[in-house]
């Protein structure tokens, strides 16, 4: 039973120790290749600059629907107004036609 936790300690360390290694040898390679450093720096800019292209692009839709909103808020309140004039206008002449066959019959 003691051996089992020897054991398992033991291949951690081997597990730390070979992860080290592989990790200062992939730093190694890449400070030793200067051309893939500026190849992946070249690549991440023009990412960059990809990014920011769309990132303007949905910024200028956003724009122009908030524009949209606008116009039609404004279409939607018009609208609202004119059919409550229409109303109110139908409401009086109708009030009015009821006056006049009011006064009718009294007369």
């Amino acid at each position: 039973m003691n051996s089992r936790p020897i054991v398992l300690i033991f291949l951690l360390l081997v597990l730390i120790i070979t992860s080290q290694f592989e990790w200062k040898q992939q730093i190694g390679e890449a400070e030793a290749n200067p051309t893939t450093n500026r190849r992946r720096q070249q690549a991440l800019e023009r990412e960059d600059a990809v990014k920011e292209k769309i990132i303007l692009a949905q910024e200028k839709n956003i724009q122009q629907l908030n524009e949209l909103i606008q116009s039609l808020q404004l279409q939607l309140l018009h609208c609202r107004g004119s059919n409550s004039t229409a109303h109110i206008t139908s409401s009086q002449s109708t009030g009015d036609n009821e006056a006049e066959g009011q006064e009718m019959i009294s007369d």
